[in-house]
């Protein structure tokens, strides 16, 4: 599954969440930079470009993943806590996504709703590139003190996506729906 010569439709098609990537085989630095740069082709009303990245190193996945530690440890034991922080550590690339916020709340609707596009973006460019993504959205990312970690302001910036990327382990395999299922056509 890498290579540019996929249409347009295989990486759409084929593109999948990933939970298990390549232990130790951390992606270019150039190549994520390259996707995010394609990414920010979102369409976005106004053109107010509401998303910004951060693109996280060793101190900040360290820190990430002990304060997942924590929280887990208090919420599911230290056994659940101990095997998600080893299942962490061995994602090769950390990357969060954040929206601008805003006091106009259908501003900030259509700001978010464009961030999620830039996100679909990124997975889409990096998985023509062989890269796995995984987004998630989990409790950890709603944290007072993951954007201490992170060093955002919560106040001016609402973290939309943690982006875990690598190369893939193992790709699953799943099924959509019938268009018929999801298809009402009008009159």
């Amino acid at each position: 599954m890498t290579n540019q010569t996929m249409s347009l439709a295989e990486i759409i098609t084929s593109r999948r969440t990933i939970h298990d990537f390549i232990k130790g085989q951390v992606p270019d630095k150039s190549v994520i930079k390259e996707a995010l740069e394609m990414s920010c082709w979102a369409p976005n009303h106004h053109l107010t470009e509401p998303w910004h990245f951060y693109l996280l190193e060793k101190e900040t996945i360290n820190g990430i993943c002990e304060l997942n530690k924590d929280v887990l440890t208090e919420s599911k034991g230290s056994d659940v806590a101990e095997k998600k922080t080893k299942r962490w550590m061995g994602i090769p690339g950390w990357l969060v996504v954040t929206c601008e916020k805003s006091n106009d709340e259908l501003l900030y609707q259509e700001n978010y709703a464009a961030c999620c596009c830039v996100i679909q973006n990124l997975m889409l460019a990096l998985w023509a590139k062989g890269i796995g993504t995984k987004w998630s959205t989990g409790p950890i990312t709603r944290e007072d003190r993951f954007y201490d970690l992170i060093w955002v302001n919560p106040d001016l910036e609402n973290v939309v996506g943690l982006i875990w990327y690598g190369y893939p382990a193992d790709i699953p395999q799943t099924l959509r729906k019938p268009l018929q299922q999801v298809l009402t056509e009008l009159p």
